[in-house]
């Protein structure tokens, strides 16, 4: 959960001195204070100077606390939910929006799976100039400098010369690339503390930009997670678990499609596997495996998992590598 000091600019009440008192109790994060004894923490404030000011405070964590939990629902209002809110966004390729159903649904987490050069960082790129173009702003977290503005110019306009493009062609490029935000992300505490920010601002009145996010891609999130299960015992699995319910918590909340890329590694059987193993395949709601011949520009994908269709549906493409 958010740490204190994130939440000062939007909560004046969670100011310095209230984040000194807690501290105080060794709660520096939204998750310490659930942890804490609340009547010992108010009779603490009780004999603090500004006693008044910190139970105002400590009401407003709790307030805080009440907004993230939203009222249980039952099956026919998920499925009314899912119908009004949950809409599909096209990936910019015609084959895979087809073989997916239409294409990236939000609310549900999407995974790419497939080795090196498969096509994975390029359906990222293409799904996100597909939905800047359609005036939606993207979250695009790049973990292993591969986004490339001269490939979504490519993806815009099918030409990699957008700088001599006409007038109309450079406008719509600057709109598209004005709407994807990227963010260079190198380790999961990073990556946690940005997507801590984010949920902050959808919830806030201040950054209602934010508001119109349709997509986030975190392209990959197996280079930030694989580190943290080597040697980490059940701390880095714990972590990985973490991620996968925050990525899964915005996406239904917010109703936005996320998107994010996993390589794969060897099986027993000599066949490759999806990274990140038996605890993180339950997290995607979609996995889709990708491939491609070496030099080869047709890009095969199949599906691993999907709540609507069977495992093991093939088909190809060459619109990726064009």
């Amino acid at each position: 959960m958010a740490p204190l000091n994130s939440l000062e600019k939007e909560y004046p009440l969670i100011d310095p001195n209230f984040q000194t008192f807690c501290a105080s109790h060794a709660i520096y994060s939204v998750e310490d204070f659930l942890l804490h004894d609340l009547d010992a923490l108010l009779t603490s404030a009780a004999n603090h100077s500004t006693s008044q000011r910190l139970k105002q405070g400590i009401h407003q964590l709790l307030s805080i606390v009440d907004a993230l939990h939203p009222p249980l629902l039952n099956g026919l209002q998920l499925l009314e939910d899912s119908k009004r809110n949950k809409h599909v966004l096209s990936t910019g390729c015609d084959r895979i929006d087809a073989f997916l159903g239409g294409g990236l649904r939000e609310g549900q987490l999407t995974e790419l799976v497939g080795p090196s050069s498969s096509g994975k960082t390029q359906v990222c790129l293409m799904s996100a100039s597909t939905v800047a173009k359609h005036k939606c702003s993207v979250i695009y977290l790049d973990t292993g400098n591969s986004f490339s503005p001269q490939r979504i110019a490519h993806f815009v306009g099918q030409s990699s010369d957008y700088v001599s493009g006409n007038q109309a062609d450079r406008k719509l490029l600057q709109n598209v690339l004005d709407r994807i935000i990227c963010y260079p992300v190198f380790d999961v505490y990073q990556m946690f503390d940005l997507l801590h920010q984010l949920e902050i601002n959808f919830r806030s009145e201040i950054h209602k930009s934010d508001r119109n996010v349709q997509l986030l891609i975190v392209d990959s999130i197996s280079s930030l997670i694989t580190p943290i299960l080597r040697g980490s015992g059940p701390q880095g699995y714990a972590l990985m678990i973490s991620v996968g319910f925050l990525l899964k918590k915005l996406a239904h909340e917010h109703n936005i499609a996320v998107l994010v890329t996993n390589h794969v590694v060897g099986g027993e059987d000599g066949n490759s596997k999806p990274a990140l193993g038996e605890s993180w395949k339950s997290v995607p709601h979609v996995r889709l495996l990708l491939s491609r011949e070496c030099g080869g520009n047709v890009c095969n994908f199949s599906i691993i998992k999907h709540p609507a269709m069977a495992s093991g549906k093939t088909a190809t493409s060459t619109r990726l590598f064009v």
